[in-house]
């Protein structure tokens, strides 16, 4: 049954695009999960069942804002099967927008102003002129995907005979930054899942997507999701006044080569089921002095984005400080070279300097301090801690750990130059799919399926990829690494457990995996911003219902019960027992269909 949601997504789309909700900007999040509550609540299902609908506040904020989760409980048998829809509806900022920032949340006025505006690019003015997209912030990233989410709770509101199991939708605030919002729902899902019974079997996210090169004309789903990580450098240098450089060791000089090896280094680049995650680039770069003065700059501090596929944290640290490593073996040498050169031209006798290369994880720094003063050290590191989350409570999180770091560095007796590598942000968990589980393989099952109901009418290409890859909330749907590698985490950021926690026992009471069937457009957080209106308010919804029947419409045996699909080149023997690392334990099948330009990879265990 093919539904029409086109006329309905694009109407709620655009009337969530007017209400401006820029991340952490007063009311804006809010007044959009109140929008969403108010339409639910309009439903003749919810006005009968008002307790299903729930706009709750985000909790350890220092902005008041809200979310709302609504679910339809089916009719069609007695399952407590459970299909978790999640999407943010939040937004970057406006700036770029300029003189015509009013403008960006007025969807159909916005291409004309663009075009008076600005010098265009003649794809952006193409996608104008064709009528296939429409502009607006958010109307990509992502609220058209909230838009779906909502219709489909609608229809099935009124269709609740056709599940045999729940639908739940989450639209949640707080994803372009901190993602409270998710965090704080993991406690109502949890409520629900003892309340209710629910069982939790998949989360379909619908984040946005675009295409990967000029001229690619595919649409995309996700299985799983990239995991992202923030590793931060704190350099501690030694101050000398610039007549006499040679006795100072300049932090900047040190990041500058830790950039050098980090920033689009694609050894950094993890691979894992033939995709490969983008390297780690530079988000900041700065030192820490204050005013001008000749004397060299005390401290620098950096921090980059890391992407993973299969990599754990322990693997990221130990990654990162062997960049550190080698980026202060390469300034040390650098400088004794020029130093050594100086004298030459001074006609002075050359000395090699005294610098020596010293980089700790903070767990080794944090330990080794302790180890030489004991208690006082770790009490006054917590107290100054949560003192610092006392006193100023909007601080930046990478912020916040420095400030930790260079206060521990107050205790170091050994003041020579030294690299303490740390994490300093929110984790945003890798979610691989395999389909080693039941859970696994009816998701993947279902989606497929999904899709080769809706290709022939979608008048598009559509293919699938393992992980979606882009920071996004699924990430707080699952844990895929053990907890020793989350113990690596935890002791290796300065802010754990005050300004930020992990919540890994949590989401373990959720655990299920994941797909993104989401929006598609162009340039999202730019101010071209774009959504495809065929693709995201007619397929995506279409596709999203499909899985959602298939998963909420029969029962899902044991892994061992289910026959295989697609295995003409399986092996005979028996299953083999899954060992954790599945690169080398697993047999990839792909799955082509060539008269689609369609193929979907996933791994399948025997």
């Amino acid at each position: 049954m093919k539904l029409n949601s086109f006329d309905k997504v694009k109407q709620l789309t655009e009337e969530m695009v007017a209400i401006p909700s820029i991340n952490k900007e007063p009311g804006g999040e809010s007044a959009v999960a109140r929008y969403i509550q108010d339409f639910y609540m309009s439903l003749p299902y919810f006005q009968a069942h008002p307790e299903q609908v729930k706009c709750f506040q985000t909790k350890n904020d220092f902005v008041v804002r809200h979310s709302t989760l609504a679910y339809v409980k089916g009719t069609k048998g007695n399952s407590n099967r459970t299909v978790i829809l999640i999407g943010h509806i939040d937004t970057v900022g406006v700036d770029d927008f300029g003189t015509i920032r009013e403008y960006a949340f007025r969807c159909e006025e916005l291409p004309a102003k663009l075009r008076e505006t600005f010098v265009l690019p003649q794809e952006v003015i193409d996608d104008i002129e064709s009528g296939e997209y429409l502009f607006g912030r958010g109307a990509l990233d992502m609220k058209s995907g909230v838009a779906g989410h909502m219709y489909l709770i609608q229809y099935f509101s009124e269709h609740p005979e056709e599940l045999d199991g729940n639908l739940l939708a989450i639209g949640e605030c707080d994803e372009e930054d901190n993602s409270k919002g998710i965090i704080t729902a993991l406690d109502l899902l949890e409520e629900l899942k003892e309340k209710e019974h629910f069982e939790y079997v998949a989360c379909i996210n619908a984040d946005y997507s675009t295409n990967y090169a000029p001229g690619d004309e595919n649409r995309y789903i996700y299985y799983g999701s990239i995991g992202k990580l923030l590793p931060c450098f704190a350099v501690f240098g030694k101050e000398a006044h610039v007549g006499q450089a040679f006795s100072a060791l300049d932090p900047n000089l040190v990041l500058a080569n830790i950039t050098r090896k980090m920033s689009l280094n694609t050894d950094l680049c993890d691979i894992a089921q033939g995709e490969v995650a983008i390297p780690p680039i530079s988000l900041k770069q700065m030192d820490t002095k204050g005013p001008y003065t000749v004397q060299t700059a005390l401290t620098a501090f950096g921090y980059y984005n890391f992407f993973t596929h299969g990599w754990n944290p322990s693997i990221v640290l130990e990654k990162s400080k062997q960049m550190a490593v080698e980026a202060f073996d390469e300034t040390v040498e650098y400088l004794n070279a020029q130093y050594k050169r100086f004298c030459e031209l001074s006609k002075v006798d050359f000395h090699q300097l005294p610098w020596k290369t010293r980089v700790y994880t903070w767990s080794e720094f944090y330990n080794e301090l302790a180890a030489v003063h004991g208690e006082a050290f770790k009490k006054a590191i917590h107290e100054f801690t949560v003192k610092l989350h006392e006193d100023d409570p909007e601080l930046d999180l990478r912020l916040f750990g420095l400030r930790v770091v260079q206060e521990a560095w107050k205790w170091s007796e050994d003041k020579s130059p030294a690299v303490v590598v740390f994490f300093g942000s929110i984790f945003s968990a890798r979610i691989e799919m395999t389909g080693r589980t039941a859970k696994e393989k009816a998701l993947l099952d279902a989606v497929e399926s999904a899709i080769e109901v809706v290709r022939p009418e979608a008048q598009r290409q559509i293919k699938t990829r393992m992980f979606y890859p882009y920071i996004s909330d699924s990430s707080f749907m699952a844990v895929c690494d053990d907890t020793l590698a989350i113990q690596a985490l935890e002791t290796n950021m300065p802010q754990y457990g005050v300004k930020y926690t992990h919540p890994v026992d949590k989401i373990r009471q959720i655990d299920v995996p994941v797909v993104n069937i989401g929006t598609f457009g162009r340039d999202g957080h730019m101010l071209t911003e774009r959504v495809d209106m065929r693709q995201t308010f007619q397929n995506v919804p279409n596709i999203t219902y499909e899985a959602v029947k298939r998963l909420l419409s029969r029962a899902i045996p044991p892994y061992a019960e289910r026959p295989c699909q697609n295995a003409q080149n399986a092996p005979s023997t028996k299953r083999k027992t899954h060992k954790r690392n599945h690169r080398e334990n697993h047999l990839l099948f792909r799955v082509k269909g060539e008269k689609y330009g369609y193929t979907a990879s996933y791994s399948r265990f025997w």
